[in-house]
């Protein structure tokens, strides 16, 4: 039965998926604490410390089987989460008891296992963004020939492409592909460098055999998947790590909170909406209403998120020496909150993208009031070619233009540009001349050349390499 009376955070019972939430999960966790363990036994019985295989091996036994219930009734008596999982793992593997954890401080697999499972978190995010950046490749594709009006200012522009202006947007994502993957490349685990990272007591173990104690990090490394653990630290790694992982993580907000709100201004418009499902209701009170929710979320919860990466970046730059443990609190909250709010975010991206309707009528509409005053270089351009002055003629444009402009705002009437040039001699255009120059495909200029060569020659390779991760389903709760 759900318990009601307990706060839940919204991510995990609204926006974040159940396997980004698996990935936070104490389990994950502590299996990972128990992994670790196991590695420091293996690494230092290799280096000819006196630990058995029998040891190791019930180690292993009692990996995945945590008790947690000895755990929290240890932790109530001294305190210290490490030791008493180290004294629960002890009570279940007990010839093993005394070596667990052999020679290493708290963050051995404190930090080691954040590294780790922020390593598991981006893979995540790292296929959820692709996705994206796929449903976006394939609705940019499908309408990178549609002339549409463009803003700047929120005000008519030069006419784009729809299918540019979506390529806009996965070009934002695309950067953020590319940050995580290099971030993600650089990550490196803390391995054992002891209280104050000098790894004395190491060297106390190993007696004084620095070659011995040097071979530890890598074998460590190996074991739990990484190419490496960082050359020097304090007792932690260093909290700058937290700041550039969070950083991705608002990059991706930035992106997807820009594109939202370009959707819901255009739902505004009528242009283009987000999917919007049979049963659903727009508002409470206005049942005709169609609220582009789902964009308005994405909004919401990249904003959390923008805010969030100044956690991780406070922390690294207030930390006193080799340590303090000011950052403890804040990073369980920030680092996992972080990324199931990323994780959410992305989920309802695909789901928005993947499920765009366009109207090309309403386009075309909005497209053909304001692009006779687009014209108006090019209708300039063939009077001056018949012999007529430049100047004078811009000026004769620019009065009709005035007076066109007022026609729509003051009168409501459509613009009558056209019917006005058409209606003065000097000029010696015929209507039909003048809507032959009202071709909208003629003011996009190179957007639809542009969205094909950038999907042929940047976003199509990628996704190619990486097919294997496309095609997912998501869930949005509410």
């Amino acid at each position: 039965m759900e318990d009601t009376a307990t706060y839940v955070s919204p991510l995990s019972r609204r926006y974040a998926s159940k396997e980004m939430q698996a990935i936070f999960s104490e389990d994950n966790k502590f299996r990972t604490w128990r992994r670790l363990w196991i590695a420091l036994a293996e690494a230092e019985q290799s280096l000819g410390l006196n630990i058995t295989d029998g040891q190791i091996q019930e180690m292993k036994e009692y990996q995945d089987d945590i008790n947690y219930e000895v755990a929290r009734q240890r932790e109530r008596e001294v305190r210290h989460d490490v030791m008493s999982h180290v004294y629960a793992f002890g009570q279940q593997a007990k010839s093993a008891a005394g070596i667990i954890h052999l020679g290493a401080t708290s963050c051995y697999v404190g930090d080691n296992t954040d590294i780790i499972i922020m390593r598991q978190a981006l893979e995540l995010i790292r296929k959820k963004l692709l996705n994206v950046i796929s449903t976006l490749a394939d609705f940019a594709d499908k309408h990178k020939g549609l002339p549409t009006l463009a803003f700047t200012h929120f005000q008519p522009a030069q006419p784009t492409t729809v299918g540019k202006r979506a390529a806009l947007w996965i070009q934002d994502f695309m950067s953020d592909l590319q940050d995580l993957e290099y971030v993600n490349g650089t990550l490196a685990l803390l391995g054992c460098k002891g209280t104050t990272g000098t790894q004395a007591s190491f060297l106390e173990l190993f007696d004084g055999d620095q070659e011995k104690v040097d071979r530890i990090d890598p074998i460590i490394a190996e074991k739990m998947g990484f190419d490496k653990c960082v050359p020097v630290s304090g007792q932690t790694y260093s909290r700058k790590t937290d700041s550039r992982v969070m950083n991705i993580l608002s990059g991706i907000a930035m992106s997807a909170h820009k594109m939202s709100n370009d959707i819901r201004l255009l739902q505004h418009l009528k242009e283009i909406e987000e999917p919007f499902e049979k049963g659903q209701i727009g508002s409470s009170a206005m049942a005709y209403k169609r609220n582009p929710m789902r964009s308005e979320r994405i909004a919401s919860i990249s904003r959390f998120l923008l805010s969030n990466s100044m956690n991780p970046a406070i922390t690294a730059s207030s930390q006193w020496f080799e340590r303090t443990l000011d950052d403890s609190a804040n990073r369980r909250l920030s680092i996992a909150e972080g990324f199931l709010a990323a994780d959410g975010v992305l989920d309802l991206c695909i789901n928005v993208t993947d499920g765009l309707v366009v109207y090309p009528k309403v386009i075309e509409k909005h497209l053909m009031s304001e692009l006779p005053f687009m014209a108006t270089e090019n209708i300039m351009m063939e009077c001056v070619k018949r012999g007529q002055d430049r100047q004078e003629v811009h000026e004769k444009i620019r009065v009709l233009s005035m007076e066109a402009a007022r026609h729509v705002k003051e009168d409501g009437t459509d613009n009558d540009l056209l019917e006005l040039i058409a209606a003065e001699p000097s000029f010696g255009l015929s209507i039909g001349d003048l809507r032959e120059k009202l071709k909208p495909e003629k003011y996009t200029g190179a957007a639809e050349y542009q969205t094909e060569r950038y999907l042929r020659e940047e976003v199509r390779p990628v996704l190619e390499k990486n097919k294997d991760l496309l095609g997912i389903d998501v869930r949005i709760n509410v």
